[in-house]
């Protein structure tokens, strides 16, 4: 049977253009997938910057001066902190760095050139949250260095139903889209995935579907 010339081409461009335009439709309600490495360094930076939150337990070192130590304190709801000598100070939202700093300068009026070290002992203002096929799916408190395998064992584990190889780390990255990053249990259990189980930063989303 006779085809027009118009007609043939109208196939022939409905052929090989229709499967783009659904590609292309496609991508732009994929998230971006970044690498264990990618990943592993947000972490890392956004460990460097941790800004201090109600809740989180801190260690305050002054060096030749045990007795106004403070081998923990707890940030308070008001973002405050009580130390020895000064009272209530503001902790909330600096860095461990900052508040050294802020602790520095008002014991100078007391102590002759005190050193100071601040560690936050435990993150306990920040969670990471765990969805969908596991024993207990809600928030869980952020640890330092915590894992994909830490935060699923806390969560309890998985489901009975749950598929294993289709885990998802869904992480805001900044002021964009939130990229997706996918774990398969089993090649991490087998150690052919050991790079998957990587660190978490607070509000990260662990889906088990």
């Amino acid at each position: 049977m006779w085809i027009p010339r118009s007609a043939a081409s109208g196939v022939l461009i409905g052929a090989v253009f229709l499967p783009g335009v659904l590609a292309g439709g496609c991508a732009n309600t994929l998230r971006q997938q970044p690498s264990a490495t990618h990943m592993e360094s947000q972490a890392a930076e956004a460990f460097e910057d941790y800004r201090i939150g109600p809740t989180d337990s801190l260690q305050i070192t002054v060096w030749a001066n045990p007795e106004i130590s403070v081998p923990e304190v707890v940030v308070r709801p008001d973002g405050k902190i009580s130390f020895p000598l000064l009272d209530d100070v503001h902790a909330a939202d600096l860095t461990p760095l900052e508040l050294k700093q802020v602790l520095t300068e008002r014991l100078s009026e007391y102590i002759s050139s005190p050193t100071l070290t601040v560690v936050v002992r435990e993150i306990r203002s920040k969670v990471v949250y765990v969805l969908g096929e596991v024993a207990r799916p809600g928030p869980v408190a952020m640890r330092a260095k915590m894992t994909v395998i830490d935060t699923l064992a806390i969560a309890g584990g998985f489901g009975a139903f749950a598929k294993k190889d289709r885990v998802k780390v869904i992480r805001q990255s900044g002021a964009g889209d939130p990229v997706e990053f996918n774990f398969d249990y089993g090649a991490y259990v087998d150690g052919t995935g050991l790079d998957q189980n990587i660190l978490l930063v607070p509000g990260d989303k662990i889906i088990v579907p």
